[in-house]
């Protein structure tokens, strides 16, 4: 159906027009489509707004903020990463050939990156929400130390940003932050979820818009039901007489006019309508909204129970034996490769051939007992002195008191302990 094919509106009289669109007994459908392709009175009537059944709203960033799922998983995934120890190491060679890693310390801009106002923490959970929701984060860098390094880095909202390029789209040539334009040496840009040939990060929005877009859909369906404002499907019905196509097509656009704006539908005493399936409706939208948070924990990198979406589609739940294990499996599946990207991306900010590292340990929190078992093994094994572990605890080295008390109640293999068959140093006397 082409909006310009029929007849021209000249072709026919002002009464053959007026009859095809004002219906009534006698008009040929034939003769409807032969003006401008209509098939029906009621294509005259432009679509209201937002009542395109197979339209799904824009989805931006900003939006999809407002989906519970996706504030969880970027604030879940944010809120470790930001707070996660910031080590600086450099490698030194041993005179036996090998290397080890010696800690340095770390430079001012990997404290306050963002100037005295700005912590790394703050910072660290700015850029990790950039990067896991529009695939980059864009700074202006402020001031520079001696070594011509970043010193300062003032962070931008990412809708002010616009990056240009050259070479079909494969080159940054500047970017232009909040109507200013920069070289890109001036400027931090960090990206993830990076493709071939193209020089910025893509948002996994874009990607989730259609399932974003179902969700807002179903959203917004769910409240206007729920609040009276849409009806879902329904049956309307004339009890006393039996009606033509023509006038069950005026009664319908009336009723479907009285409900967009909110009005009452006026009728005589022989309409009757009843709710179809309207249990079912809500059913359906509590379906779709458990399928869609899980479909948002797939694309933001969040495991589902990690943000208490814990039934899966096959209606089954995930369990782990400790919470070590739950954080490992987080860690190793979805956060490491995150984090390994940002400690590359942050490494350039140090004097080589330093380089950045994430102490994940402080990440993998254990049990009391858990926590006990690990330690106790590393010990055994020699991997771990007794001192080291009671670091690990926050607990100062053993005083002299403690290790001869130790001896004195855990004796050593085949050693005597004190008191048993021989007198205790006190009780011996001088020429006794």
């Amino acid at each position: 159906m082409g909006l310009f094919s029929g007849p021209r509106p000249g072709s026919a009289t002002n009464g053959e027009l007026d009859k095809v669109l004002h219906g009534g007994p006698g008009v040929d459908m034939q003769q409807l489509r032969a003006f401008f392709g209509i098939s029906s009175w009621t294509d005259l009537i432009p679509l209201r707004p937002g009542t395109n059944p197979n339209a799904l709203p824009v989805v931006t960033p900003d939006q999809a903020m407002r989906n519970s799922a996706v504030w969880a998983c970027l604030r879940l995934r944010a809120d470790l990463v930001s707070t996660l120890p910031i080590n600086v190491y450099r490698q030194a060679r041993m005179p036996d050939g090998s290397s080890v890693d010696l800690p340095v310390t770390t430079p001012m801009v990997l404290r306050y990156p963002g100037g005295a106002q700005c912590g790394i923490c703050e910072w660290a959970y700015s850029t990790q929400v950039d990067l896991d929701r529009v695939g980059n984060t864009v700074g202006l860098i402020q001031q520079r130390d001696g070594n011509g390094l970043p010193l300062m880095i003032e962070l931008f909202p990412t809708q002010v940003v616009t990056i240009n390029t050259a070479n079909h789209g494969r080159t940054i040539t500047s970017y232009k932050l909040d109507g200013t334009t920069y070289a890109p040496a001036d400027i931090w840009h960090e990206k993830a979820f990076t493709t071939s040939g193209i020089p910025v990060g893509l948002s996994p929005v874009a990607y989730a818009s259609l399932v974003l877009g179902r969700w807002a859909s179903i959203e917004q369906f769910a409240t206007s039901w729920f609040t009276g404002g849409a009806v879902p499907r329904a049956r309307l019905q004339n009890t006393a007489k039996k009606i033509n196509s023509v006038e069950a097509t005026a009664v319908k656009e009336a009723w479907r006019a009285a409900i967009a704006v909110g009005e009452p539908f006026v009728h005589g005493n022989d309409w009757s309508y009843d709710l179809i399936q309207a249990e079912q409706a809500s059913n359906d939208w509590l379906t779709a909204q458990n399928a869609s948070v899980l479909d948002v924990a797939r694309y933001f990198g969040c495991p589902a129970d990690m943000i208490d979406a814990e039934m899966s589609s096959a209606g089954t739940k995930i369990t782990y034996a400790n919470i070590t294990q739950k954080n490992l499996e987080f860690l190793v599946l979805h956060l490491r490769p995150a984090i390994r990207r940002r400690e590359w991306a942050l490494s350039t900010l140090t004097q080589a051939p330093r380089y950045v590292k994430f102490d994940v340990e402080d990440f993998l929190a254990m049990d009391p007992v858990t926590r006990a078992t690990y330690l106790k093994t590393l010990i055994d094994a020699r991997v771990l002195a007794p001192d080291e572990a009671r670091e690990t605890l926050d607990r100062t080295p053993f005083t002299q008191d403690q290790i001869d008390q130790l001896l004195m109640f855990f004796p050593p293999k085949g050693a005597t302990p004190a008191g048993a068959g021989s007198p205790s140093p006190a009780a011996i006397t001088p020429g006794g």
